[in-house]
């Protein structure tokens, strides 16, 4: 059962994804803030596996909440930031934050669970218009993937093949896509993505996009 709790200053927005998540197998709503504060407080008295958290709250907002999360919540714990506004420097905010996901709130319900799972079992969400419009900017500063990147600062430990992988992700490729790139097993790139994290203390796969971005990797526009 994977528990859920839900941050929004709206009640009726709350409600809504209630009813939406309790009708799902699987899925448990544990808890309801208004805000990020009274969200900190509650996650320290319940246990949740994933936060459902809006941007723009009184008091304390999406992002610093989820930043405080990340710094003090427990290890396994995945936030998903669900906002109105498709601005791409929340975007930029949230991943930094720590969040696993981003989406819009007309996301449908279908999708919304899909995300639930995702970010639950280790992966990363991110809305598919951010996620377009992001690789759409930093396209044209690409590196030649068929070339093997001099290493970021951080990134020694890393073999060839795990720094091909590296730069594959930060492109928006998934593990099918890179093994087929790659000419590997989809299994083979999911164990390069696993010991990439490691070596680089990374959490997900949207921090391998960060870091890409932060080191150079990919330069920025």
């Amino acid at each position: 059962m994977i528990k859920v709790v839900l941050v929004d200053d709206q009640e009726l927005v709350r409600a809504g994804f209630r009813m939406v998540l309790d009708a799902q197998p699987g899925l448990e709503v544990v808890g309801e803030a208004g805000d990020g504060l009274q969200a900190l407080e509650l996650l320290r008295a319940t246990r949740a596996d994933v936060v459902l958290m809006d941007v723009r709250m009184p008091r304390m907002d999406g992002i610093e909440a989820t930043r405080g999360i990340a710094a003090a919540g427990p290890a396994g714990m995945k936030v998903i930031i669900l906002t109105t506004f498709d601005l791409d420097e929340y975007a930029f905010a949230a991943i930094k934050a720590g969040a696993a996901g981003f989406l819009l709130k007309d996301t449908r319900p279908a999708q919304l669970v899909e995300a639930i799972h995702a970010v639950h079992s280790g992966d990363a969400v991110v809305a598919p218009s951010t996620t377009r419009r992001l690789l759409e900017r930093f396209a044209g500063h690409l590196p030649d993937p068929g070339r093997a990147p001099a290493a970021p600062p951080g990134a020694e430990g890393l073999t060839e093949r795990e720094r091909e992988v590296l730069l594959l992700v930060a492109r928006g490729l998934s593990n099918a896509e890179i093994g087929r790139e790659l000419h590997v097993a989809e299994a083979t790139v999911k164990t390069h993505v696993g010991r990439i994290l490691t070596k680089l203390d990374l959490r997900d796969r949207v921090q391998i996009v960060v870091y890409a971005y932060e080191t150079g990797l990919v330069p920025r526009s």
